[in-house]
């Protein structure tokens, strides 16, 4: 502990860094009943907290490392930072990128003076390109947050809070990738304010500390969610973990729906739009406060990043509505007959604001219903299906289900009587040329696609929803396709909402 907090307070950060503002975030506050604070490390000159530990671990290099140039493997922010940090520093450095990286992350390390290698579809490849080069090349391997110097300098972040705020919080919201900053954040507040609660936040498709606490050892997960792609990281760090293990006090895990509503907040204080990573703190804090029932605390959130694609912001308005619990999509069947339609808006939806209504002829008998409706949370949620079901109104709750948010919606059509022996599946394809030819080029003519959607949100990976007629005795065949492929895909075959619908 007295290393880490050496090293903090000895730290080369302001070299290149600045010391952000901690502002009140008034209408959050008045929304939530405390005391709600934002530190803005998205002010920063790369917009990321990551320039503090990529500049405190070059700038401590010798002189001797420094003529042998730096190398590292990132999507963004960590390359942004190591860019910046050699540049002003007159070395040299190289970042392996994957080849899917959107192309205004490129841009930016190349303003910045750093040469690129594109290799790979996700960051686990780009990473093993980067382990050769580094034996090929002789450079300085940057780790992105399993380093001392790494970790000290993200932990100046602490440092700053406690003369921010004299001390007087009561929670810290931190979010958690590979686990630098909140590393050197909690081990510098519990040395000093051992009171102030240190508490990450994680995706809930992204939650290796989660796991990992839970199990008392480091976890691989198997894959990792793209929406918070700052924080995509299979496996925490072990000098990370160790600090985590003995420091923070609580991890909370939050919903895509919820950093969407997380990045409304935050724009509607500050006027500034952050990205998925960097708006994981405030979702954790506002999920924690109505989980806790906090009242009259002072509560800190860290606002860790505003590289956000701009293509992403059309996705995010989009499930802000559930995310703030102002939405709820349900499936509702009716009877087919003259009137019902009329009846079942006029009667059961006329109280309720509608904020989308797709219809679609199921038989002769019955139709399927994709709604909308003007409200969120759990408790109403279910009271409005129970309504449903005293009138006579079968239904589905579809506010959680990913099938219905990001395809469904989207598509018409409805059941295809010819497709027998369908099988369906969802599909993340990399954003790059190629992608879908390469899928369709190893599937061959071995079977008959009978349903495609393709959706982008402006992120690494397009989504994509895939029907297959698969005929009996193939599904041997049809496995082996699937794990040579590459991609990352989950069957939906038995998804409700598929059932409903398609």
């Amino acid at each position: 502990m007295q290393k880490l907090l050496r090293q903090i307070l000895t730290s080369k950060v302001y070299e290149a860094a600045i010391e952000t503002p901690l502002e009140e975030a008034k209408g959050l506050s008045a929304k939530l009943g405390n005391r709600i604070l934002l530190k803005r490390e998205d002010l920063q000159p790369i917009f990321s907290f990551k320039l503090r530990g990529a500049y405190n671990k070059i700038a401590h290099l010798t002189e001797q490392e420094k003529k042998q140039g730096v190398i590292t493997a990132s999507a963004g922010n960590h390359a942004q930072g190591v860019a910046f940090s050699a540049r002003k520093l007159g070395l040299s450095a190289l970042i392996v990128m994957p080849a899917t990286t959107p192309q205004i992350k490129i841009d930016a390390v190349y303003a910045l003076g750093g040469e690129i290698v594109l290799h790979g579809d996700n960051y686990s490849e780009a990473a093993e390109r980067c382990q050769q080069l580094t034996a090929e090349t002789g450079r300085i391997y940057i780790h992105p947050f399993d380093d001392e110097l790494v970790i000290a300098g993200q932990g100046t972040v602490a440092d700053e809070l406690l003369r921010q705020s004299a001390g007087q919080l009561d929670a810290v919201f931190v979010p958690v990738g590979g686990g630098g900053l909140i590393a050197g954040m909690a081990g510098y507040l519990k040395a000093l304010c051992p009171e102030i609660k240190v508490i990450g936040v994680e995706p809930l498709d992204s939650d290796a500390l989660y796991r990992s606490l839970q199990q008392n050892k480091r976890i691989v997960l198997d894959s990792v969610g793209i929406f918070a792609d700052g924080v995509a990281v299979r496996q925490i760090g072990q000098r990370t973990f160790d600090l985590c293990r003995k420091y923070v006090d609580d991890i909370i895990r939050v919903s895509t729906d919820e950093l969407c509503g997380a990045i409304k907040s935050i724009h509607q204080e500050t006027r500034c739009i952050v990205e998925p990573a960097g708006a994981l703190a405030v979702a954790g804090l506002k999920r924690y406060v109505q989980d806790q029932g906090l009242r009259d605390k002072t509560l800190v959130a860290i606002n860790s990043g505003a590289n956000m694609n701009f293509e992403r912001l059309r996705y995010v308005a989009e499930r802000t509505q559930t995310g703030e619990e102002n939405e709820s999509l349900f499936a509702v069947t009716i009877t087919e007959a003259p009137g019902a339609l009329r009846h079942f808006c006029a009667d059961i939806l006329k109280e309720t604001g509608i904020t989308e209504f797709s219809y679609r002829l199921a038989d002769r008998e019955q139709a399927q219903i994709f709604v909308g409706v003007s409200f969120g949370g759990e408790k109403r949620r279910a009271a409005f299906s129970k309504t449903l079901t005293e009138q006579g109104y079968c239904n589905i709750d579809l506010t959680d289900n990913e099938l219905a948010k990001t395809h469904l919606r989207y598509m018409i059509g409805g059941r295809s009587p010819q497709a027998t022996q369908e099988v369906l599946y969802r599909f993340w394809f990399p954003e790059r040329t190629g992608a879908l030819a390469r899928f369709l080029a190893d599937m061959g003519t071995n079977w008959n696609i009978s349903l495609f959607h393709y959706r982008t949100i402006g992120g690494e990976y397009g989504r994509v929803l895939i029907g297959l007629e698969i005929p009996p005795g193939d599904e041997v065949k049809l496995s082996n396709f699937l794990d040579n492929l590459g991609y990352h895909f989950i069957e939906a075959t038995n998804d409700p909402a598929y059932r409903l619908f398609l």
